[in-house]
């Protein structure tokens, strides 16, 4: 692992931080900077649900989030089972028939391309690292690099106990997932 990376992007993780305590939501605001996607989302998978909605960095990826809660499908569910789960462009025709209800209510909210990478240690899977962008095409091979290295820190963060629940009023962000779906 190129240790420059890290660091470059931790300082980025750090500066979301404003010189507080680092969280997961903070992963996702340098995740939308280093990667040149237009939002995130960082979700867990727990015994009790299905999957939790920790920090979601604007509506767009709230509402993607609560479509892949709503429907069971997508790629971010596909990859808190398997590897990571690259896609483009969610309007073709592959996307299409292997997510029939996500993939054209994706594009209507506004995605055209996901990036769905687990949060991993060894064989444990605690999650997705989620990023969401308005125009459809892949990440090229250094922000494939930085979302891989932020995916492995959100992990690092969740196991440091780096997330709380937010309310709609706190910091203006959205009322999580885990509130709204017992």
């Amino acid at each position: 692992m190129n240790s420059e990376r890290r660091s470059r992007l931790w300082a980025l993780v750090v500066d979301a931080a404003r010189s507080g305590r680092v969280e997961v939501d903070h992963v996702c605001a340098a995740s939308v900077s280093a990667t040149g996607v237009d939002s995130a989302a960082v979700a867990v998978t727990l015994r009790a649900t299905p999957r939790e909605v920790l920090c979601a960095s604007d509506r767009t990826a709230s509402e993607l989030e609560e479509l892949t809660l709503t429907l069971g499908e997508g790629p971010c569910v596909d990859a808190s089972f398997g590897g990571p789960d690259l896609i483009a462009d969610l309007a073709a025709p592959e996307c299409l028939t292997r997510w029939p209800a996500f993939a054209p209510a994706a594009v209507l909210a506004g995605v055209r391309a996901v990036f769905a990478l687990p949060l991993q240690v060894g064989g444990i899977r605690l999650g997705v690292l989620d990023l969401y962008r308005a125009r459809s095409g892949g990440l090229d091979g250094e922000q494939l690099a930085d979302a891989l290295v932020l995916a492995d820190t959100a992990c690092a963060v969740l196991l440091d106990g780096g997330w709380r629940h937010r309310s709609a009023r706190d910091e203006g962000r959205p009322e999580q997932a885990g509130l709204q779906h017992p």
